[in-house]
């Protein structure tokens, strides 16, 4: 199986008081540069889905892939998004496997475990999950089905993934959650100080 890694950078950031929390800096470095190194290891391309000026992640080197849906429709645009990028880039790619751009312990193990997933029931999707919650934008995705989610975001505008993942077989992969949740996602500037912290220790 061959995957195209999607950045999920195009939200507002509401609860951090807007501005791209991808870019804040987390140990030194920003929280992108992190998940990144997680992430990139695992599929055979990497693009990053985000709005406005591409030009503030000149630096990345990456595909900037902006939402083809207005008014941020939430993370399906961007999956639709990356789906729509991979069938135009990638044809060689039949899945996207994306990830939130607030989780700077995801596991380097996500991918293939999610496949792994995908096979074992011969589900058509795949998400993660951490004690006992479900993590729907770590998930894997078939290209597809990706005019199936065009038609539920832009005509029947469907934001929540839950209701789009229920209309198709979906496979939820279990990851612990200690010592850390590899999901723990940076949404206040609080949670900032808390993932320093365990950074710290981890490196302690």
């Amino acid at each position: 199986m061959k995957v195209v890694g999607l950045l999920l950078a195009g939200g507002q950031s509401r609860r951090m008081g807007g501005g791209d929390k991808a870019l804040r800096i987390l140990g030194g470095i920003p929280l992108l540069d992190r998940v990144i190194e997680r992430l990139r290891p695992q599929v055979d391309a990497v693009v990053l889905n985000a709005n406005g000026d591409p030009a503030r992640f000149a630096g990345y080197a990456l595909p900037i892939v902006p939402d083809s849906v207005s008014g941020f429709a939430g993370p399906l645009a961007g999956v639709l998004a990356g789906l729509d990028w991979a069938a135009a880039h990638r044809p060689d790619c039949s899945y996207i496997a994306s990830v939130a751009t607030d989780a700077p312990f995801l596991p380097t193990d996500l991918v293939a475990r999610l496949a792994d997933g995908l096979d074992a029931v011969d589900a058509d999707l795949a998400c993660a999950a951490s004690g006992g919650r479900a993590h729907p934008v770590f998930g894997l995705w078939p290209v597809r089905l990706r005019n199936d989610l065009r038609r539920a975001v832009v005509e029947e505008g469907i934001r929540k993934v839950d209701l789009w993942t229920a209309r198709h077989k979906l496979v939820t992969v279990p990851f612990a959650d200690e010592p850390v949740d590899p999901f723990f996602n940076a949404n206040h500037p609080e949670d900032f100080e808390t993932a320093a912290a365990l950074l710290r220790a981890a490196v302690g």
